[in-house]
């Protein structure tokens, strides 16, 4: 018999008891033979006197006796199994975080949302939309000026979402406020339906045509940015402002950065559907800034392989521009292995993508 031993660390402070659960019990939330042994402050051990009897591979979770109290990452997103081999003698596993009867986030730090209007006038499309920020938990109770990031497709962020599922972002802000993370403005602006595409495509030729990218993209830095900066407490500069969004969100905002590159100055692109414009440019000229540009790209590897690809291709075109120290661009390429063309995978990485864009030296 070879035994294995399941040691894991996690925060002190939370009396609730940790089970494993996994193939081997039927993902059996409170089994009592399968409850850990406390071992010292915030670290928990479990022995298994014969190995072979489990499963291989083993899959399983750390779990604090329900579902409602599962393990989370660092951000407060749920976790993939995890998975070894039943011939490992010891597994050391570390928890940051946990649910708490289902939730997710603390609810002290929650953000409030304030609906700038539901009819905001779009005078370069003649067009109106419901635009909304999402603010600080303690906005209202400080003089402090914050950094904006504005987000496309609106209605997919927080809330009930569209049928899509959502992003969470209100819950993601809380766990980074908990963290010290948590002082940012997001502006959420929907998108217009049928009028999606024709609204975030670039004005030029592309796959599927021209379309009022350029518009769009005046409205964003012409009229909505100044109407923000002049009705919150903002850090209005360029260095404080960024823009982002996903799929067509993300091509528009990839477009938009180009063309105000002294107005958004982090560029947030999940997923961008560059096959529309898949040779897009980007001048030198444009980014000759006395200010860093920071440029989050994210693809999950189960969308495509040619979005992976046009993702690296990007990548090396942006690269070009590191080359001369005067354009102090950055650009961080993010693949997630297991991402899918959704919500929920932008989600996850929306945190990642704020603090590296907003939040780090």
């Amino acid at each position: 018999m070879t035994e294995i031993v399941f040691e894991l660390e996690t925060e002190p402070g939370d009396s609730r008891p940790v089970y494993i659960s996994g193939n081997f019990n039927n993902w059996r939330a409170d089994e009592t033979s399968w409850i850990m042994d406390e071992v010292g402050k915030g670290k928990f051990q479990f022995r298994v006197a014969d190995s072979q009897k489990l499963i291989s591979p083993i899959e399983y979770k750390y779990i604090r006796g329900t579902w409602e109290d599962v393990e989370l990452d660092v951000y407060g997103n749920r976790t993939p199994n995890r998975r070894v081999n039943p011939n490992q003698e010891k597994i050391m596993d570390y928890v940051p975080r946990w649910a708490a009867e289902g939730k997710s986030y603390p609810e002290e730090y929650y953000p409030e949302v304030e609906v700038i209007s539901d009819d905001f006038e779009i005078p370069q499309l003649i067009k109106t939309r419901r635009i909304a920020a999402i603010l600080p938990h303690d906005y209202y109770k400080t003089e402090k000026r914050y950094p904006v990031l504005y987000l496309q497709d609106g209605q997919n962020l927080f809330g009930k979402g569209t049928g899509f599922g959502t992003w969470g972002v209100r819950k993601k802000l809380a766990v980074m406020a908990e963290k010290g993370m948590g002082d940012i403005i997001i502006i959420a602006i929907d998108h217009g339906g049928g009028e999606r595409i024709e609204e975030f495509t670039p004005s030029r030729p592309t796959k599927i045509g021209v379309g009022h990218g350029k518009k769009y993209s005046r409205f964003l830095a012409d009229t909505l940015k100044p109407h923000v900066d002049n009705n919150f407490r903002t850090l209005s500069g360029p260095e404080n402002t960024g823009i982002g969004g996903s799929s067509m969100g993300g091509l528009i905002s990839l477009y938009a950065g180009k063309m105000y590159p002294e107005v958004f100055s982090k560029w947030m692109i999940f997923s961008p559907s560059l096959w529309v414009a898949p040779k897009m440019k980007f001048d030198p000229e444009l980014f000759q800034d006395p200010f860093a540009r920071r440029i989050f790209i994210y693809a999950g590897a189960l969308e495509s392989k040619k979005l992976v690809d046009q993702v690296f291709s990007l990548e090396k075109r942006l690269a070009k521009l590191q080359e001369d120290e005067s354009h102090q661009t950055s650009v961080k390429v993010h693949i997630n292995p297991e991402g899918e063309h959704s919500e929920y995978y932008w989600g996850t990485v929306f945190p990642i993508a704020v603090e590296w864009l907003f939040f780090q030296k």
